[in-house]
């Protein structure tokens, strides 16, 4: 599979940015909708965060199951990929930090893979440390000892952890984690890039990240917002595998509004004037030594 990479699509993530994109992907039908279009446009795989009908974000595991039976059922192939990262805020008091702010939204480890232990997608997310969330007052937790707990969880029932890395202590400990045996071969990593205020959006911070990788992974790579499509490259030229979607951003160029389809058939056609051709689902299931369940 020289020259060729796969392709992952974040179809609407969590963030508040249904108010901002009147086509931001929100019911089950329209989430599992996009996917598709996302995979008959070039995507190997689709990761897929739930919403309620008003836009809010969910973990409803009724949303998470019809989005998983429509993809199924449909004739198109592609990988789904289910996050975790829901139920770690924290929204730190502003008189007393044990005055958890309205944007708190905390659950049990197992509580939070159990989208991928009923519903069994190829790939969940393992969001791999705390961070300060964005520029307000929200802390996503993520503690060594639930990371070991999901980790081992997810290895007994073969669905493979994608580490999300958000900044460089997220990488090094899903190092860690591979290093004891957590984790099975290939161990997959995503480079999350820009989000205030984990690592910034920069060649020097995704090159740092690659250098304490272990050397058997296989990374994907993204950035936000206006940095999507420049990362697209940056990430191939380095090795990895890109993101797009509107989890990370909302245009196709400045001031016109975006489908996930559209962007990635823009990033199909920035890797192929690299010399690269995006992989089927097929070929990414073999890369990645991924267990498809029925």
């Amino acid at each position: 599979m020289i020259n060729k990479v796969f392709i992952s699509c974040a179809v609407t993530g969590s963030g508040d940015t249904a108010s901002k994109h009147p086509n931001l992907p929100k019911t089950p039908e329209q989430i599992a909708k996009a996917s598709i279009e996302a995979a008959k446009a070039g995507a190997a795989i689709a990761h897929i965060h739930v919403r309620e009908e008003d836009g809010t974000p969910s973990r409803r595991l009724e949303l998470y199951k019809e989005v998983v039976d429509r993809i199924r059922s449909s004739d198109t192939d592609v990988i789904i990929n289910l996050t975790t990262g829901m139920g770690g805020d924290l929204d730190i008091g502003e008189n007393s930090p044990l005055q958890f702010g309205p944007m708190t939204d905390m659950a049990n480890v197992m509580e939070r893979i159990a989208n991928a232990e009923q519903f069994l997608p190829e790939i969940c997310t393992l969001d791999c440390g705390t961070l300060n969330f964005g520029d307000g007052s929200v802390i996503t937790i993520n503690t060594p000892r639930d990371l070991r707990k999901a980790a081992k969880r997810l290895q007994e029932i073969k669905v493979k952890p994608e580490i999300e890395a958000f900044d460089l202590g997220n990488m090094w400990f899903g190092a860690q984690l591979y290093k004891e045996g957590l984790l099975s071969d290939p161990p997959m990593f995503q480079m999350c890039l820009g989000i205030p205020w984990g690592a910034p959006a920069t060649t020097l911070a995704m090159q740092a990240m690659k250098d304490i990788m272990p050397k058997e992974g296989i990374w994907s790579g993204f950035a936000i917002s206006k940095n999507e499509m420049p990362f697209v490259a940056q990430t191939v030229l380095m090795g990895g595998n890109p993101r797009v979607g509107l989890e990370d951003n909302l245009y196709l160029s400045k001031g016109k509004l975006a489908t996930n389809s559209q962007l990635v058939e823009k990033a199909i056609r920035i890797i192929d004037e690299l010399g690269y051709s995006p992989m089927t689902p097929a070929e990414t299931r073999e890369k990645l030594k991924l267990v498809k369940h029925k």
